[in-house]
């Protein structure tokens, strides 16, 4: 893999990972476009790096928060409990088939029908979705939406787009949906970076390519998470499931 490709993989990676158009979905078609042999799982995760860093960086103060307060009895004690609590569906699920969905459900058919699919979804959902913040995430609403992200590991459903239409349809705010579910990203991206990397998976790839497509997501990153809060705030989840119906049926088309 060349570091032009990393890079252009990186960008679709950190740009897609926050808007809700499937970060997965897109890396897959990425990888087809540049005809890459590092469309692997594998790679693929070690381009969540960059993300998780995102993340951290860009919510640094709300994480420390939560770090401290997360023995305490208090609201940020809670929320960051329920955040951990509601990482565990989704990382059974993917300890348990995450092999079979790397070897039967990344494909680019797979992916156009997730998009249109969810693109659907969203726009049902976003009728429900609050405009201004009332009270604080519930324990059931949060476990709710770690269950619906168990989705996310089918490619094209997006981790961001699932847990913020679910966030909708328990009757969060635009504005609480999205910050949950982008808090809800930071344990389950470092869990699943630190699997591949303990598993080795990552030794056939360049180290350079590795680290330049890191960087390039960290960026683009940056860029998506601030653009997504102030975005869905005033247009919620629309105009992206328009995006991802119209994508879903053009892949579609072109692939069978």
């Amino acid at each position: 893999m060349s570091i032009i490709q990393a890079i252009l993989l990186g960008i679709v990676q950190g740009l897609t990972e926050f808007v809700p158009v499937s970060s997965s979905g897109h890396l897959l078609l990425a990888h087809d476009i540049l005809g890459t042999d590092g469309g692997t799982l594998a790679f693929d995760v070690a381009l969540h790096v960059g993300t998780l860093i995102a993340l951290l960086v860009y919510f640094n103060k709300d994480i420390l928060s939560l770090a401290k307060q997360v023995t305490k009895q208090s609201k940020e004690g809670r929320l960051a409990r329920l955040l951990l609590i509601a990482t565990i569906p989704a990382g059974l699920a993917g300890l348990l088939f995450g092999g079979f969905i790397e070897e039967t459900l990344r494909s680019s058919v797979v992916v156009a029908i997730s998009l249109a699919a969810v693109g659907l979804l969203m726009l049902f959902a976003d009728k429900y979705a609050l405009e201004e913040e009332t009270n604080e995430v519930t324990t059931r609403q949060g476990i709710k939406i770690g269950f619906a992200q168990v989705l996310a590991l089918v490619p094209g459903v997006s981790r961001s787009g699932i847990t913020i239409t679910a966030g909708f349809m328990l009757g969060l705010s635009r504005v609480q949906a999205a910050r949950f579910s982008f808090l809800l990203a930071i344990p389950v991206i470092a869990g699943s970076a630190l699997g591949v990397f303990l598993q080795g998976d990552l030794g056939q790839t360049a180290n350079m390519a590795i680290l330049t497509g890191i960087i390039a997501a960290f960026l683009s990153g940056i860029v998506a998470i601030k653009f997504m809060l102030q975005v869905i705030a005033k247009v919620g989840l629309k105009p992206f499931a328009y995006y991802r119906i119209a994508l879903g049926i053009v892949v579609f088309i072109l692939v069978i």
